[in-house]
C-alpha cells in the first residue's frame, strides 16, 4: 500500500454537503482518451440533501435520495442529476421539514398543528421511509433506486425521472429487502430480507424475482420466497445487509448486531425512537454462517474441491460501525475525525471457508484441504463448525470496502482480483486493487481528492478476469472542475482519462454501470 495521504484543507467535508439539483445535462472536459466500446451510463445513488428549512438530517444515511449520471457517448461525456420524488422527499419539500423518520434522524409532529394534533400526531405511529439513496438495480426490463425497507421506486434511467413506488410487502413476506441483490445472466433477481411472523416469529427470507416475462406482465407480481432461514434469537433478529450466491448455494452470515424488536416496535406507537435507537451488540453470540442450497429439495453437492469460499468485508468486535458514520463525526477536522475512527472496530477483509461434507469427520480436526488458504473449519461435539479466517487485507483505521468484482465472469466461482473503495479513518481517499490469492494491492490515489466505489467494466471480449476498466465520480474541491468521472486501468491501475464537470458531487453509494 501506499502511505496514506492526510487531509488538511478538509476537503473532505464538500461531499456531506446539499447540492442542487440540474435541470439539463452539463457537457465535461475529457483529459486522456475514453475506450471508444465504453458506450453507456454510469449510475449512482447517495444523499444530496443533508437538510430541509432549518431541520438538519443527523446520519449520512439520512440525506435525500439523489440519482446521478454520466453519460457516455460517442466519445462525449455529460453529467446530469436528479432528486427521487420519494414520498419522503415530497413531504418534506412541500412542508419545509423532516416529515417521515429516517435511519438516525426523528422526525416530530408539525409545530404549526396545535396542541391536540401534534399530541395525536405522537401515537400515530412511525412511517416507513422511502429514501431510496443506496442502490440501484434492473427487475425485468425497469430500474429501481433501492434502500433497506419495503419500498423501492421506479426510476427512468435515462431521464432520471421518478415513475412510482413499490411496496413489496404486497407481493412478499418480508419486512424489507436489502440493497445488494444477485442478478443472474437471464435477469433473475435474488435478495433477502427479515420477515416478523405471526407469534413474533422470526426469519431471514430469500426472494426470487423471474427475469422479463413473455406476457409483458411485472415480474415483482411473481415474487416468491424459495429459501426460509431460521434467527438465532426470537426477540433480536441481525441487520441483513447482504449475502452470497453461488450457482448452487445460499449463503448468509447472521451476525452479531441486532434489531431490538421490542423497541423496534414500540416506535411505532412511542415517538423519539429512530432505526439507529433499536441497534444493539450481542457479544455472546458470535456470528453465524447460514448455508441452504438454491433449490430446497436439493442434496448439497461437492464444489471447489467440496468447500465454499466466502470472502467478506469485517469489522473486527461486536460494535455497529454505523454508529461512527453519524454527519457530525464526518465533518469534524482531520484529527478530530481520525480520533473518532480509533474507537471504532478495526476493518479487515477475510476469508473463511465452508465444507460441505462434514458427516465423515472426526471432532476436533481442520476440515479445509484447500491448498490455497490458511483458513480453518473445526468440527465441534455439538455438530457446530468453528470457523478461523485467513486475513486477506488489513491496515490500521485503513478499510477495503464497497468491493466489486468481474462480476458477470466470476460471481460465485473462483476469482483472484477484487476492487474497492479505500476509506481513510472513514473518508474515501483511494481506490485499491486487492489480489485476494497473493494479498497483493495497487492503489490510485490523488491528493485531496475523494472517490467513490469503483465499478468494473469488462472490454468487450476480454478472456483475462482485470481487462477492462474501472469507473468511479471523484470529487476534488478547489478546482475549477471539481467533480469527474474517474477511468481506470482495472489491470495497472492506472488512468486513463477523466471527465470533468464545473459540479460539487455528494457522496455516493452504490449503482451500475448501463451499456
Amino acid at each position: 500500500m501506499v502511505s496514506r495521504v492526510e487531509h488538511p484543507a478538509a476537503g473532505y467535508k464538500k461531499i456531506f454537503e446539499s447540492a442542487e439539483e440540474l435541470d439539463e445535462p452539463i457537457p465535461a472536459q475529457i483529459n486522456g482518451a475514453i475506450p471508444s466500446w465504453l458506450g453507456g451510463s454510469l449510475l449512482r445513488m447517495g444523499p444530496g440533501l443533508f437538510e430541509v428549512g432549518d431541520e438538519p438530517f443527523h446520519h449520512l444515511f439520512d440525506g435525500q435520495a439523489l440519482m446521478h449520471k454520466f453519460d457516455l457517448r460517442n466519445g462525449q461525456v455529460t453529467y446530469n442529476r436528479k432528486f427521487i420524488r420519494t414520498d419522503c422527499y415530497v413531504r418534506a419539500m412541500t412542508e419545509n421539514r423532516v416529515v417521515i423518520t429516517e435511519f438516525g434522524t426523528m422526525a416530530y409532529p408539525d409545530p404549526c398543528k396545535n396542541i391536540f394534533s401534534r399530541f395525536f400526531s405522537y401515537f400515530k405511529g412511525i412511517e416507513v421511509t422511502d429514501n431510496c439513496l443506496v442502490n440501484i438495480y434492473p427487475i425485468g426490463e425497469d430500474f429501481y433506486a433501492v434502500t433497506e425497507t419495503n419500498y423501492i421506486t421506479k426510476v427512468d434511467p435515462d431521464s432520471l425521472e421518478t415513475l412510482k413506488q413499490v411496496d413489496l410487502c404486497k407481493y412478499l413476506s418480508v419486512n424489507g429487502l436489502t440493497a445488494h441483490p444477485h442478478i443472474e445472466a437471464d435477469g433473475t433477481v435474488y435478495n433477502i430480507g427479515n420477515c416478523f411472523g405471526k407469534n413474533m416469529s422470526l426469519a431471514y427470507n430469500i426472494v426470487k424475482i423471474p427475469p422479463v416475462q413473455k406476457d409483458k406482465s411485472d415480474p415483482i407480481e411473481k415474487s416468491q420466497i424459495v429459501v426460509q432461514l431460521p434467527s438465532s434469537e426470537r426477540l433480536k433478529p441481525s441487520y441483513v445487509h447482504s449475502f452470497g450466491m453461488t450457482n448452487n448455494y445460499f449463503v448468509f452470515v447472521e451476525q452479531p448486531v441486532k434489531i431490538n424488536l421490542l423497541k423496534f416496535l414500540s416506535a411505532w406507537s412511542i415517538r423519539g425512537t429512530t432505526y439507529m435507537d433499536c441497534f444493539e451488540a450481542c457479544e455472546s453470540m458470535g456470528t453465524w454462517f447460514h448455508l441452504s442450497t438454491k433449490n430446497p429439495g436439493a442434496y448439497m453437492k461437492a464444489t471447489n474441491q467440496g468447500f465454499i469460499v466466502v470472502d467478506l468485508c469485517t469489522w473486527k468486535g461486536h460494535e455497529f460501525v454505523y454508529n461512527y458514520l453519524y454527519l457530525a463525526n464526518l465533518r469534524e477536522e482531520w484529527e478530530e475525525v481520525k480520533k473518532a475512527a480509533a474507537k471504532a472496530p478495526q476493518p479487515e477483509v477475510r476469508r473463511y471457508v465452508l465444507p460441505l461434507d462434514i458427516y465423515k469427520e472426526e471432532q476436533g480436526k481442520n476440515l479445509v484441504s484447500l491448498s490455497y488458504t490458511t483458513a480453518t473449519a473445526v468440527l465441534c461435539s455439538d455438530g457446530t463448525i468453528w470457523l478461523e479466517p485467513e486475513v486477506l487485507f488489513s491496515g490500521p483505521r485503513q478499510a477495503f470496502e464497497f468491493p466489486q468484482i468481474n462480476y458477470s465472469q466470476c460471481s460465485g466461482k473462483k476469482y483472484s482480483f477484487a476492487y474497492g473503495l479505500g476509506l481513510n479513518h472513514f473518508i474515501p481517499d483511494r481506490i485499491v486493487k486487492l489480489n485476494v490469492q497473493t494479498k497483493e494491492t495497487w492503489v490510485w490515489q490523488e491528493e485531496d481528492c475523494y472517490p467513490s466505489e469503483p465499478i468494473f467494466v469488462a472490454t468487450p471480449g476480454a478472456t483475462q478476469e482485470d481487462d477492462g476498466v474501472l469507473l468511479s465520480i471523484v470529487v476534488k474541491p478547489g478546482t475549477e472542475r471539481p467533480g469527474f468521472l474517474l477511468v481506470l486501468d482495472a489491470m495497472k491501475l492506472t488512468e486513463v482519462a477523466r471527465a470533468e464537470v464545473n459540479a460539487i458531487i455528494p457522496v455516493t453509494f452504490h449503482g451500475l454501470y448501463k451499456p
